[in-house]
């Protein structure tokens, strides 16, 4: 669990499911088709919260529920992916929050801790992939330190998904 002064990070819990199924309904309509709801509703509430108990069964530290401490409200998630375009000891930092709480400084707050604490596990850098026309959320990975490759992870009609880099060991 990692805290800040009003986040609580903590691992996910099945009855989390519903917020995120929430994250899939809110999603952007240029989001790729594999990140949006099927024309048949899924993934499901339940589907949700069957890939967190298999999750939960794994030892990595994975993506985290950010919940705010005064009201212990789930806001959405951050954390570390370890699928993403870095060596093995080369994460990826995700973050997704519920549309209601953008702009007020709760992804810039959660990444940060999040930062810090793969500072302390060792890891040397950090990835993260955001699309062009996502101006929150790169505003949010500079912010937070992370910068431009100039390479693309991948491109729809849509636009470019940009490819982002942090040296965790390297002062920002």
């Amino acid at each position: 669990m990692l805290e800040t002064e009003r986040l609580v990070l903590r691992p996910q819990v099945v009855s989390d499911a519903a917020v995120f199924h929430q994250l899939w309904t809110e999603r952007d309509v240029r989001v790729p088709p594999h990140r949006q709801l099927s024309s048949d509703g899924r993934p499901t509430v339940a589907d949700i919260a069957a890939q967190i108990q298999d999750a939960s069964e794994t030892s990595k530290p994975g993506l985290l529920t950010v919940q705010r401490k005064d009201d212990a409200a789930v806001l959405g998630y951050c954390g570390l992916v370890f699928t993403g375009n870095g060596a093995p000891d080369e994460p990826e930092l995700a973050f997704e929050l519920l549309r209601a709480v953008h702009n007020r400084g709760y992804a810039t707050e959660a990444g940060r801790i999040v930062i810090e604490w793969a500072h302390r596990s060792g890891y040397p850098r950090l990835w993260a992939t955001v699309w062009d026309w996502n101006v929150a959320s790169r505003r949010v990975l500079q912010k937070l330190g992370f910068r431009d490759t100039g390479e693309t992870h991948g491109e729809s009609v849509h636009g470019r998904s940009l490819l982002t880099v942090l040296d965790v060991d390297r002062p920002q």
